[in-house]
């Protein structure tokens, strides 16, 4: 129950990964025929990833994961400006992967703002509109939450911020495979994903850069010319092929895997409310990825439950997963204004495709004398 964090790869993934470990080992820089034959099988994964997500194979850049992305366009962008400095904008319940580039360019001289939330971790694009400034370089808005689900409006964001000639980032980690990605659609400038999330290989990233933005950005990563001078390295390529295979499972899935998720997401809250008292759920009631369900338990201490759980086979999340070791509570709900109380006892629960009904029938039988047996022994 905690697919969020990651996912298992799928069979079909690792059987594409298999011969560039061995049989097809060559280095892609290489002008033999070993190397080209590399060369050509990672271009034709760069043609698959921009098919599935409405982009062109030369926008599409591979990378080891989201924190990679979003920190090469949040500190790519503000380096390119470095002369002039200038402002950046975001919002207040991103995940640390842009929070912290973005607090580092502030201690660099950049100015930045960090947008409220409603009570449901939703910006506002009115919000936006104000906060843009004649020196507003990047507005860089997640296009869900990952740890409440609630997914922003991008579309209307990205617009605003183009309204003033400003470049528009989105970290869309949590979405493929369980909400429309295309980035035409979207009319977003750059955009970051996360093999793991999606049944690909771990330390696997897609960045997608807008042509008309590759100007605007500066490479991170310097030395050879791998990845068209954006990503300096020799490439991973099984990785490549694994994060190619699963953004195309994914996006073929996704008209029959949302809303089976979503049908097992609402099973699960509706009976945490039939069979407890003092059940809140956090993030928006509709507009949220399906079968991502973040609930308090009111009276109850969210790391209490979390231990609990593990010890009957159930894995859940208090947050997001980067920042599990940490007892401070979620910045995320405290963005949204959440009660102490019920920040301190919020559990994550997310689908993913291994879960059936008979589990959370389990989870529905495991959780409620759980949750009354801790509330008995709390002190909160």
């Amino acid at each position: 129950m905690d697919h969020s964090a990651s996912t298992a790869v799928r069979p079909e993934v690792v059987e594409a990964m298999l011969p560039f470990f061995s049989e097809q080992f060559g280095n892609a820089s290489s002008l033999h025929q070993f190397g080209r034959w590399t060369r050509a099988a990672i271009e034709e994964a760069r043609d698959r990833v921009a098919k599935a997500i409405g982009a062109e194979s030369e926008e599409i850049y591979f990378n080891s994961g989201g924190t990679e992305g979003n920190n090469a366009v949040i500190q790519g962008v503000a380096f390119k400006n470095f002369a002039e400095r200038g402002h950046l904008i975001t919002s207040k319940v991103e995940h640390k992967a842009v929070l912290m580039p973005v607090k580092f360019m502030q201690s660099l001289g950049f100015d930045a703002t960090f947008l409220d939330v409603d009570q449901y971790g939703w910006v506002d694009p009115d919000d936006l509109r104000k906060a843009i400034r004649d020196d507003t370089i990047l507005v860089s808005v997640m296009m869900a939450n990952n740890e409440v689900g609630t997914i922003e409006p991008i579309k209307e964001l990205a617009a605003i911020a183009h309204e003033k000639g400003v470049l528009f980032h989105t970290d869309a980690v949590q979405c493929l495979g369980k909400m429309p990605v295309n980035v035409n659609e979207l009319g977003v400038d750059f955009l970051s994903l996360s093999g793991h999330k999606f049944y690909g290989p771990k330390g696997m990233g897609i960045f997608y850069i807008r042509k008309s933005a590759r100007d605007s950005i500066v490479e991170l990563i310097r030395g050879g010319t791998h990845e068209s001078h954006m990503r300096a390295g020799t490439e991973n390529v099984p990785g490549i092929i694994g994060i190619a295979k699963a953004v195309e499972l994914a996006v073929a899935d996704l008209e029959t895997e949302a809303p089976r998720q979503k049908k097992l997401g609402d099973m699960l809250y509706e009976g945490f409310l039939d069979h407890l008292d003092n059940v809140h759920l956090n993030g928006h009631p509709t507009n949220r990825l399906p079968g991502l369900v973040n609930v308090s338990f009111e009276g109850v201490e969210g790391e209490s439950i979390l231990l609990s759980l593990d010890m009957q086979g159930i894995a859940v999340s208090t947050g997001s997963a980067c920042a599990s070791k940490s007892l401070s509570p979620s910045h995320v709900l405290e963005a949204m204004g959440c009660d102490p109380l019920i920040m301190h006892s919020a559990a994550r629960f997310s689908l993913g495709r291994e879960n059936t009904e008979e589990d959370i029938d389990y989870v529905l039988r495991v959780v409620p004398p759980i949750i009354e047996k801790l509330r008995d022994v709390s002190v909160l």
